[in-house]
């Protein structure tokens, strides 16, 4: 049985504690530290055109750093760009590093664990590309046509389950072997991810390469860490509003060439 002695003690132990945990102060979430801070920090890809690299002036440019800007526009914040690799990106948003982690990420299962995601901002997606006058709608549509791939790339995989047997696949070791193949008729179509079409786009070539159908279809989400309500809900209202009033789309046509998919 406890004594008089350590029934006090107890009391009073408990009366230091409450009194210590009121006196505690209550942390703020990310986006009242973000609008306190008057920064929004942001991981963005350095080595991954046209999402994000370092143009000639040194600065950083691209979709991704475009996208930052607007969401810190919209915040009332300056906006610090923190480059980062594929490999470091979610380790620096949940060591606190950055906010945001605006990197060309794809979401699934795994990451969806340890981060939360926006609502897609950006298209990415591996599909068939051809000039105008080839009529490819579907897989069937390549039959008897050449199709130059990047050997071993996600839409080489792909498109081998999916091709009928008489299309003539041909493996390109990197993608400039995929789009000299393209832009010198050695095939008839491609297959290959939309930034490489927007890198053929932006050579402003005679034969221009248009979107067929889709292959793979993975688009780009914007990280943050989880349990921030407050900010995953303004930055998915940032998006909608940029989708709505056609800023998104105008980032798109600047980077990507195209305009945004209707289901992003």
């Amino acid at each position: 049985m406890l004594t008089r002695r350590h029934t006090l003690a107890l009391v009073a132990g408990l009366a230091v504690a409450v009194s210590a945990f009121a006196h505690t102060p209550a942390r703020a979430d990310a986006l009242a530290d973000i609008t306190a801070r008057g920064s929004l920090r942001v991981a963005v890809p350095q080595d991954f055109p046209p999402f994000g690299s370092v143009g000639p002036d040194m600065v950083p440019q691209g979709y991704d750093i475009d996208m930052a800007n607007l969401i810190g526009e919209k915040l009332g914040v300056s906006v610090e760009i923190v480059p980062v690799t594929s490999a470091n990106r979610i380790p620096y948003l949940q060591t606190n590093k950055v906010d945001l982690v605006i990197s060309s990420l794809g979401k699934n299962a795994e990451r969806e664990k340890v981060i939360d995601f926006s609502t897609a901002y950006a298209p990415f997606f591996n599909g068939v590309f051809a000039p105008d006058d080839v009529a490819v709608s579907d897989a069937a549509g390549l039959s008897g046509k050449s199709i130059g791939v990047t050997r071993g790339a996600v839409e080489d995989l792909e498109l081998t389950k999916i091709a009928p047997a008489d299309a003539d696949i041909k493996r390109y070791e990197d993608n400039n072997g995929t789009i000299s193949a393209f832009l010198s008729g050695q095939v008839d179509v491609v297959a290959t991810g939309n930034v490489v079409a927007a890198a053929i786009l932006a050579r402003n070539p005679p034969k221009r390469p248009e979107l067929k159908f889709l292959i793979k279809n993975s688009p780009c989400y914007i990280g943050l860490n989880k349990n921030e309500p407050a900010l995953l809900a303004r930055v998915d209202e940032i998006i909608a509003a940029a989708k709505a009033d056609g800023s998104l789309n105008a980032i798109a046509q600047k980077w990507l060439g195209a305009d945004l998919p209707a289901d992003i």
